[in-house]
């Protein structure tokens, strides 16, 4: 597996998985389900491996790859899924040289078949889904490693599992939960003929972000947004090109009127909206209808100097802009990086983005208490 396919983004990933089960691919599906400790993904991670050494996605930084490829073969040849746990914490062997995250890593590595697929469905289709998959055997109730329901926010878990009544019910709030935030997390559900481990994988689709402009500095904004997954649709105006060729990159381009922009799409929570036209009526009316939609970060390109003038052209048109309003209204737009050349700007912006996204405040992971990756907060009952 080459570089650049380790390190797709995860839709680009899950299109993968997708061409696999179309064309009928032999291939391992490795997920991370457990992480204690530190480590450089977090529960839920995916890597496609073929036989033919090929494959994408990662699921450490390298650490780990070589030894889950061998172990994919042994789970090729008995077809038949299978949980492993690697200890990097120790200093009493090869680990302990400086390789890995000084976590434990608890992966499972299962033949990718049709029981995947409602996964990638859900997915492409922009729909969010759960996945309850036993990983731990379990004779004494019929469980084995590989058993696995799959769970919608509309209906719940799917009527077509074996999987008992009982560890449903346990399973049903922290399944809603983890798929509403995204996050995976492996479960002891206590039954009465004994304890179920079972890794729910909350996946939704990737977040939105709505680009309005068409100038040079755009495509550097859409390339490095599509490259950390998220769905990217530009927007032009007054007469921008509009056409894919100018951004490639980009999952779709539009042309249209600021007055326009409520009923260009669905605006809802997981979209984040960049202004960029670089013109100030357009800018102006621009925020004046995104305003006007639920999304919860507006990035506006330009000195605060400019954007306290549209707030004394809303307040003239006796339209104050509210403070609720100000929270997510961003500009200038973008971190504080320092750099002014352009793909160093796009990188402040989508920075920002990212943070916005998943509910962080910028600052340096050096004066970060605790783990880098945010622990998924679910119970069972």
């Amino acid at each position: 597996m080459s570089t650049s396919d380790w390190s797709l983004p995860e839709t680009a990933v899950f299109d993968r998985i997708r061409t696999a089960l179309d064309d009928e691919t032999a291939a391992v599906l490795a997920t991370v389900i457990a992480v204690d400790g530190s480590a450089y993904r977090r529960p839920g991670a995916k890597m496609l491996i073929r036989p033919d050494g090929g494959g994408a996605g990662s699921i450490t930084a390298g650490c780990l790859e070589d030894e889950v490829r061998a172990l994919a073969v042994d789970v090729l040849a008995d077809d038949s899924p299978r949980v492993e746990t690697w200890d990097l914490t120790g200093d009493d062997d090869v680990w302990g040289l400086g390789i890995g995250c000084n976590g434990v890593i608890t992966v499972l590595l299962e033949p990718l078949d049709e029981s995947h697929r409602p996964i990638v469905d859900a997915r492409g289709a922009g729909d969010a889904i759960g996945v309850a998959t036993v990983v731990s055997d379990e004779p004494e109730i019929d469980l084995a490693v590989g058993d696995r329901v799959h769970y919608t926010p509309a209906d719940g878990f799917a009527d077509d599992t074996d999987l008992p009544a009982m560890l449903l019910d346990e399973l049903e709030e922290p399944t809603r939960t983890l798929v509403a935030t995204g996050k995976g997390e492996t479960l002891t559900v206590e039954t009465d003929p004994g304890h179920v481990e079972v890794f729910v994988d909350g996946v939704r689709p990737p977040p939105e972000l709505v680009v309005f402009g068409s100038g040079h500095d755009v495509g550097p904004v859409v390339e490095l947004a599509n490259r950390v997954d998220f769905r990217v649709t530009v927007v032009s105006f007054r007469g921008g090109r509009a056409d894919d060729d100018r951004f490639p990159q980009a999952d779709g381009v539009v042309s249209a009127s600021p007055r326009e922009i409520p009923d260009l799409r669905e605006w809802n929570a997981d979209t984040y909206a960049v202004v960029m036209s670089h013109n100030f009526l357009d800018d102006r009316l621009a925020l004046k209808r995104l305003l006007e939609t639920p999304i919860e970060y507006i990035g506006i390109m330009g000195p605060q100097k400019r954007f306290e003038e549209m707030r004394e052209e809303f307040a003239a048109e006796n339209r104050p802009i509210t403070d609720a309003e100000l929270e997510r209204i961003y500009t200038p737009i973008g971190l504080s990086l320092g750099g002014d050349a352009p793909y160093q700007i796009a990188l402040s912006i989508v920075a920002e983005v990212v943070a916005v996204t998943n509910d962080r405040t910028p600052q340096h992971l050096s004066r970060r208490g605790g783990p880098i990756h945010d622990r998924a907060e679910t119970k069972t009952d």
